[in-house]
C-alpha cells in the first residue's frame, strides 16, 4: 500500500476573521491526532495549551506543544480537534477521521467519507 494524501481545511473557531488554511495531508489510521508542524499553527493564531509527549514512528519520545482548538473540514465533513504541534507537513491521525466518519480506501489510495453513511458523519455513543 502506498501513502494516502487529502485536501483538507484548517480555521481557527475562536478567531473567525483567521483566514483558514488548505493543506494537503499525510492520512495515517496508525497515528492517533492531527499532527500539523508550526508554521501552520502560526497562519491560524493558535494558542499552545500544553506540552505533551508524542511516539514517533521510529520508537523515539518528544515533548511537543498541543494547539487548538481547530476546525478540521473535509468535503462535507467537519470537526473539532487540537493538535500536535510538530514536524514539516500535516498528518490527519484516527481521531479526526473518526469524528468525521472516514474511511481510507487503500487499493484506491484515497480517503472519502464512509460509504454506508453518505449523507451525515454516524458513529456510536454507547
Amino acid at each position: 500500500m502506498g501513502l494516502v494524501f487529502a485536501n483538507i481545511t484548517l480555521s481557527n473557531p475562536v478567531i473567525p476573521e483567521q483566514q483558514p488554511v488548505e493543506t494537503n495531508c499525510l492520512v495515517d489510521s496508525g497515528a492517533t491526532y492531527l499532527c500539523i508542524p508550526p508554521h501552520i499553527a502560526l497562519q491560524l493564531g493558535l494558542s499552545e495549551l500544553q506540552k505533551r509527549e508524542v511516539t514517533l514512528a521510529d520508537g523515539s519520545v518528544k515533548l511537543v506543544p498541543y494547539a487548538g482548538p481547530i476546525k478540521i473540514e473535509f468535503q462535507d465533513r467537519i470537526c473539532f480537534v487540537g493538535a500536535m504541534v510538530l514536524g514539516d507537513q500535516c498528518l490527519l491521525g484516527a481521531i479526526p477521521m473518526e469524528d468525521m466518519d472516514l474511511v481510507i480506501h487503500p487499493k484506491l489510495l484515497k480517503l472519502s467519507v464512509n460509504p454506508a453513511s453518505p449523507n451525515i458523519a454516524s458513529g456510536l455513543a454507547k
